[in-house]
């Protein structure tokens, strides 16, 4: 687990626990010893073990954690996920916290799955975006890799995406791409409308966005690309959705990027059972 989301977790149980959990302390015996099971309540694919396995370290070093499953794997409605066992008290503190991130990344791997498999029979690969939530992008993008989709670039830094607000202030297309004749990293650029697409051509970008382009432009711009720079690669994103996305992906683009995957996707529903 990266560092930046190792801190989050940490702010969140200081958030949740503050000074004390006060009904728990009031309530359950300090020396207890007990245990709990995770069962899920819907279908999904799982994601943030190690999350999940952190929030509780955090509440007690004492906690044992045990998955049943793997990040990846798939799970049914009823399946036990993971036994929980140690101090009464940190297995019913830790509770929330822990299953939050479970609920949250196990959605993400999910909904990236059904996108995955809406795509299976093309070349086209699911992308996520930096449309996550602060301070956790590392886990919502690994729970995209757990559910077959692959990562957009991290940050700001590992890659250079030219997008229509950097087009705007450097004065048009032409202008920002000149500036990068010498680029050392991966450039991409977004385009528009067709128009723009011919522009962008001639600096030979390595990869090409479709920004919103219909279904019927993208196939047009996908054939100009193939003719005039096969080597190229092509991505799509704006206004993709579990309907559209099977088409776009025959339209033969390389790759389909959706922000739904991590700022849309619905939480799975896991529940904990104190059982001893």
């Amino acid at each position: 687990m990266d560092k930046i989301s190792r801190q989050t977790i940490k702010l969140a149980h200081i958030e949740d626990v503050g000074t004390g959990d006060i009904t728990t302390m009031a309530t359950v015996p300090a020396r207890q010893i007990g245990k709990a099971v995770v069962i899920a309540k819907n279908n999904g694919v799982l994601s943030g073990t190690e999350a999940f396995a952190y929030a509780y370290r955090l509440t007690s070093p004492k906690v044992k954690v045990r998955f049943v499953l793997k990040d990846g794997q798939r799970f049914k409605r009823g399946d036990k996920i993971v036994w929980i066992s140690g101090p009464s008290r940190a297995l019913i503190t830790g509770e929330r916290l822990a299953l939050n991130l479970l609920c949250h990344l196990s959605g993400i791997a999910t909904l990236t799955s059904i996108f995955v498999q809406k795509t299976k029979k093309t070349k086209a690969a699911i992308l996520d975006t930096r449309k996550t939530t602060p301070g956790i992008r590392g886990l919502e993008k690994a729970a995209v890799r757990h559910g077959g989709g692959k990562n957009h670039r991290m940050g700001l830094y590992d890659m250079i995406l030219i997008k229509d607000n950097h087009i705007e202030a450097a004065g048009g297309i032409s202008a920002a791409l000149t500036k990068l004749r010498l680029a050392k990293t991966k450039v991409e650029i977004e385009v528009a409308g067709i128009h723009q697409l011919f522009e962008a051509l001639k600096f030979n970008p390595d990869i090409i966005m479709l920004d919103n382009f219909s279904l019927e432009e993208i196939r047009k711009a996908v054939k100009i690309i193939k003719r005039a720079k096969p080597r190229i690669k092509i991505e799509v994103s704006g206004g993709v959705n579990l309907d559209t996305v099977g088409p776009i992906a025959n339209t033969g683009v390389d790759y389909i990027s959706v922000g739904a995957l991590t700022h849309s996707a619905k939480a799975i529903d896991f529940s904990m059972r104190y059982v001893k």
